[in-house]
């Protein structure tokens, strides 16, 4: 075969696999569609089962469309043949809002001019810009409700033949339309979101049926209770009236008799706050011998009053009154509000009496508005005032002989009374003694006995996973003070010392006195070292005050050496041996220092105590810059938009990245004061270059999500910077997500709301990274640069793998997807093979600051 005609064989055969490819391609993608499709109805006859109510079930066929087509401005409109009423039972649309609310129905005639009713009335699909098929429709679009969309797409949903509503979608965007394919399967989901929304429906209503029904019986029940109530009550109203009369020959107790005289009355009315209240022998005090009460008031011997049981008292009649009533007394003053007490809404008392006058009341209240007592209850409580007052009357007969026995147990309980003040005195004396032992005489302070104490639980605290630090001071030169200046003044200089070491630290740390010039600090909750030096630096400062002594100026200084907690330590006296060898170092250093036991701890707590200070000068001073990196579209390597990322213009060391400074940021606090005014500072340098399609990338740290107002916030800096929203991405890891991802949820949803993008960073690398894609309301995933580094280096399948896997995944739910970390041009290919559109990474630009990208 000559060359020319192999080679026209070859490209012939090359033809045929290609079309193979193709056909293969396109037999996989509709495969691909049908399985969409057939787990949409599945989920939607699953829903229509379920136990969600109207809306939410709206709300999730909503999704589910959104799952097959782009569905973000969609609507659901029922209609009723009989009636010839359209009802919105779901609208969701970006441009006109809640046009239509759910409860809201309308006539034909008020929706005679809308495309909605037009289709209910044709009985057809429709598809096309809204405006056309309004006039295809013979509609006067000049009297149009709602925003004009470019693409429309409705389909009637029907059953037996006859159309019982509408579903739609739309969209206002160019380039985002609906296709014949779309269409179809539009009209095949039609039919069982119908079913599943009327089969919805008619539960609901079944189920308001049901509870209607169960109200009417439950108040026909009501009324039957109340007649069979009043019937039992008379039937044993002179069962209880011979008990009340029968209680006047018991023997039993004040406390039984009073009890059983409540349990009577509360037979015959409700008695659920109930006192009984008597005047003494020589009618100048008010005894309450028994009360019952709803607000758990007490009620204690008073001196006889302007109260309500003394007005009942004086005027010696039943006295039943409500909540009006007893306020006009009070306003003639003829009750007292103080004496009276608790305010009640109906208050009904009878007055006890006997043989020689009013020996008291029995008084029943309410507190509640639904209790009020009527007169037939005052004529109750009126005869078992009677039967009370006999009783009462023969039982102070018998009082009057137990009083003898009374005055003895009294004087027993006064002297056991003598003896528990006694204990109470030896229980203080002891307390002082053991306060005595326990601290300094000199100072006040702790001593070494009390550290230890607290030491040793700090060391149980530590192994359920407390950490605490121990500080031991030394006061530098003590020797030339007390030696050259007297006792005396050395003494004064140590007070003044315990006095400014005790003002430095707060409750709960321990400042102890373990000997002579040396003290101890226990800081019990210091997870870092910083935590400890900044004490430290706080009482060295403390002690630069100069000190007045007998009119002589002293200047003292102290040696600070600190020990860190840690699993190692099983003693006290290895924290202290660790603790006073730190001290040593400190005072061979020079004194008037600190030292951590560990220097590395030392270095370390240092660094971020310095780099703190620098970070705050240089947000003072504006040394942090913004510099961009490119996102580029693989296919023609154009810029889709810009990721900022932070440097800081040290004035010492350089141009430092995020890895030299971030972690300390974190660490002290400082990351949200950087992140902020990184935000501002990129918003504005990106005006110079960011083009109106393009899409500028800033990264949240997991401090922002614990600020409901961090929205707001950024909404406003945008507006301020002249950002528009759908311009911002916000970049979000998976660490930060599990941080609280209740919290993360609200406000990645009130962002998304508003029109910002949303990007998961180093997708694959977390713990939940389809988790996140279910549950947040993501826009971009940026598969990690750990997954597209080994393509560059010959086959890798499991990196392939993965790639390929989240492109479909991506794909699947409609997410755009960028490759991060491409350095090689083999990196670029393969992922342009593989069908990924946006990439990052050195091949295309290394971060840089704005003046270095030209405007698009």
């Amino acid at each position: 075969m000559s060359r020319p005609r192999q080679a026209a064989h070859d490209d012939q055969r090359e033809l045929t696999d290609t079309q193979a490819v193709e056909r293969l391609q396109a037999s996989v993608l509709r495969l691909e569609q049908s399985e969409r499709l057939q787990r949409a109805l599945f989920a939607i006859a699953n829903m229509a089962a379920s136990e969600l109510d109207v809306q939410s079930l709206l709300k999730a066929l909503h999704g589910i469309i959104a799952q097959l087509m782009y569905a973000e401005n969609f609507y659901i409109a029922l209609y009723d043949p009989q009636g010839q009423t359209i009802r919105f039972i779901y609208f969701a649309d970006v441009m006109d809002g809640q046009l239509y609310r759910p409860d809201q129905e309308f006539t034909a005639e008020q929706l005679h001019n809308t495309i909605t009713l037009a289709l209910i009335r044709h009985g057809l699909p429709r598809r096309g810009a809204s405006d056309e098929i309004a006039r295809d429709l013979g509609l006067d679009r000049s009297r149009a409700v709602g925003t004009p969309s470019v693409d429309f797409m409705g389909v009637p949903m029907r059953r037996d033949g006859q159309v019982f509503g509408v579903l739609t979608v739309q969209s206002y965007e160019a380039g985002r339309g609906y296709t014949q394919s779309d269409q179809n399967v539009l009209a095949f989901v039609a039919e069982h979101v119908l079913n599943a929304v009327e089969r919805k429906l008619s539960q609901e209503a079944l189920e308001r049926r049901v509870a209607d029904r169960t109200r009417e019986l439950a108040s026909v029940n009501a009324r039957l209770q109340e007649q069979v109530f009043e019937r039992e009550r008379a039937a044993h109203l002179q069962t209880t009236l011979y008990r009340i009369a029968a209680l006047s020959h018991s023997q039993e107790g004040n406390e039984t008799f009073y009890r059983s005289i409540h349990l009577a009355v509360g037979e015959l009315l409700n008695a659920e706050n109930f006192y009984i209240a008597l005047v003494s022998e020589d009618h100048r005090q008010l005894d309450f011998p028994y009360y019952v009460d709803d607000t758990g008031a007490k009620l204690e011997t008073r001196p006889l009053g302007d109260g309500m049981s003394e007005y009942a008292i004086r005027g010696g009649q039943t006295v039943l009154m409500n909540r009006a009533e007893i306020s006009a007394l009070m306003a003639r003053s003829e009750v007292d509000a103080a004496t009276y007490g608790q305010e009640s809404v109906c208050w009904l008392g009878a007055p006890l009496l006997s043989s020689k006058g009013v020996m008291g009341v029995v008084v029943v209240q309410s507190y509640r508005e639904n209790l009020y007592y009527t007169p037939q209850d005052a004529d109750l409580l009126t005869f078992v005032s009677y039967q009370i007052a006999n009783t009462l009357q023969r039982r102070q007969q018998d009082e009057a002989l137990q009083a003898l026995n009374a005055q003895l147990e009294q004087r027993v309980l006064d002297r056991t009374l003598e003896l528990r003040q006694e204990i109470t005195v030896r229980e203080q004396a002891q307390q002082q003694l053991r306060h005595q032992v326990m601290h300094d005489p000199l100072t006040g302070l702790p001593n070494r006995l009390y550290l230890r104490d607290r030491l040793e639980r700090a060391l149980s605290a530590r192994q359920r996973g407390g950490r605490f630090a121990l500080l031991y001071l030394d006061v530098d030169r003590f020797k030339l003070f007390n030696d050259g200046l007297g006792h005396l003044v050395g003494d004064a200089v140590l007070r003044e010392v315990a006095a400014r070491i005790a003002d430095c630290v707060r409750p709960p740390d321990v400042v102890g006195r373990l000997s002579g010039d040396e003290f101890a600090i226990l800081l019990e909750n210091c997870p870092q070292p910083s935590t400890a030096c900044q004490v430290a630096q706080r009482i060295q400062a403390k002690m630069a005050q100069a000190i007045l002594i007998d009119d002589r100026t002293l200047h003292v200084s102290v040696s600070i050496g600190i020990a860190m907690s840690h699993p190692g330590y099983q003693t006290v006296d290895q924290l202290l041996h660790d603790a006073d060898t730190a001290l040593y170092r400190a005072k061979a250093a020079g004194r008037q220092r600190f030292v951590l036991f560990d220097e590395k701890l030392h270095a370390s707590a240092m660094n971020v105590l310095d780099l703190e200070q620098q970070m705050r000068t240089a947000l003072d001073d504006g040394q942090f810059v913004p510099y961009f990196q490119p996102i580029v579209r693989l296919a023609d390597a154009s810029v889709t938009g810009y990721e900022a990322l932070i440097r800081w213009q040290h004035p010492e060391r350089g141009l430092l990245g995020p890895g030299d400074f971030l972690p300390a940021a974190e660490e002290t606090g400082l990351i949200e004061a950087i992140d902020w005014h990184m935000y501002r500072l990129a918003c504005q340098a990106v005006r110079g270059f960011l083009g109106d399609q393009q899409v500028l990338n800033i990264n949240i740290s997991p401090h922002h999500f614990h600020s409901r107002n961090f929205p707001q916030r950024l909404l406003d800096m945008m507006a301020q910077t002249g950002i528009a929203t759908h311009q911002l991405c916000i970049e979000v890891t998976e660490g930060t997500l599990l941080s609280d991802p209740d919290a993360a949820g609200k406000i990645l949803g009130n962002l998304h709301e508003a029109g910002i993008r949303i990007a998961l960073d180093d997708f694959g690398t977390g713990y939940s990274s389809l988790s996140h894609v279910h549950r947040f309301p993501l826009r971009t995933l940026k598969i990690d640069r750990s997954f597209i580094d080994p393509l560059g280096r010959g086959q890798q399948p499991r990196s392939t793998a993965i790639v390929s896997a989240v492109l479909s995944l991506a794909k699947s739910l409609d997410l755009d997807v960028v490759a991060e970390g491409v350095e090689t041009a083999v990196q670029r290919d393969t992922l342009l093979a593989m069908g990924c559109v946006q990439a990052q990474g050195f091949l295309f630009g290394r971060p840089g600051p704005a003046h270095e990208w030209p405007p698009s």
